[in-house]
């Protein structure tokens, strides 16, 4: 089922105030690189002003928000989220951050330290809390091969 649901992926495509056909924003989308297979949930808002890197078959829930600049404390830095890890409803990624391969983020989570490959993290601020088993990773890494 999963599989073939992204037989006819394409990537998306901006209206001019920077929504896409799927209703999640990219604010500076030409900074924005999304590898195959990525789905980002409705409502979702992504500034790439300073860079957003996300690798093949990520998942990201709805009203998410992922901040490459940070107005309130002058962050700045590129986000990273690798090959199938998965991002909880209404969690937030904040600027220089890099989300592991196969790494499950909880939802309502605040991201602002890197979280390791294989992993499970969440909390404000999100933590790691367990490796993944072997058999968790597996069922991860099937899931859009």
């Amino acid at each position: 089922m999963t599989k073939n649901r992204f037989k006819r992926w394409k990537p998306p495509t901006f209206d001019k105030d920077d929504t896409t056909q799927w209703n999640w924003m990219c604010q500076h989308h030409k900074n924005l690189k999304l590898g195959f297979g990525v789905d980002i949930g409705a409502f979702t808002y992504i500034n790439a002003k300073k860079g957003v890197i996300i690798e093949d078959f990520v998942q990201i829930g709805s009203h998410c928000s992922l901040y490459s600049l940070s107005t309130i404390d002058n962050k700045e830095g590129k986000i990273l989220l690798k090959r199938n890890c998965r991002i909880g409803t209404h969690s937030v990624i904040m600027p220089g951050v890099t989300i592991g391969k196969n790494t499950v983020i909880g939802a309502f989570s605040f991201v602002n330290t890197d979280i390791p490959d294989n992993t499970l993290a969440y909390g404000v601020p999100a933590q790691t809390k367990r490796k993944l088993t072997q058999k968790e990773i597996k069922k991860l890494e099937e899931a859009f091969s």
